[in-house]
């Protein structure tokens, strides 16, 4: 995709917490036809498949969260995207509902520059040291939350939607 000066942006969103609300999911995919990656970070794992399964050319990643039972999916994922390192899990099993120390710890072991997280429904995004987190918050319920990620060749630019 390109920017208004025509600069290359790789566009990622971000996805978690989509709880089988089917509608919620398909509707944050069709506000953003031109994100190229999908990540998804858990309790929803078997909707984002059906659905992200029928998307042709876009990239998709997911890790299995709590309420993703009996899923075969990874519990974390790391992934490189235009240079940047990036960290996504559901977050349940870096305990982020009492603080986010361990999730930056993981993060910072791996050389991340960004760490994905999901569990709370909480959507957050901040810059702490040289890391970038985000927290989509929930797709299901009144919230309907979601995160998108612009990569440029000048930075990374987080955001946290509405539906």
């Amino acid at each position: 995709m390109k920017g208004r000066e025509g600069i290359d942006i790789m566009r990622v969103l971000v996805l978690s917490d989509t709880h089988r609300d089917r509608y919620a999911l398909r509707e944050a995919l069709l506000r953003q036809p031109k994100a190229e990656v999908l990540i998804h970070l858990g309790d929803g794992a078997e909707e984002a498949q059906e659905l992200c399964a029928g998307l042709p050319g876009k990239a998709f990643y997911q890790v299995r969260g709590n309420c993703d039972w009996g899923s075969l999916l990874p519990a974390v994922g790391e992934l490189c995207l235009e240079g940047r390192h990036i960290f996504y899990t559901h977050g349940h099993l870096y305990e982020v509902k009492y603080g986010l120390s361990n999730l930056v710890a993981a993060a910072e072991e791996r050389g991340a520059q960004i760490a994905l997280f999901g569990h709370t429904h909480q959507a957050m995004t901040e810059y702490r040291g040289g890391l970038y987190l985000m927290n989509p918050g929930s797709l299901s319920g009144p919230s309907g939350t979601y995160g998108i990620i612009d990569l440029t060749p000048a930075g990374i630019v987080t955001n946290i939607l509405h539906l």
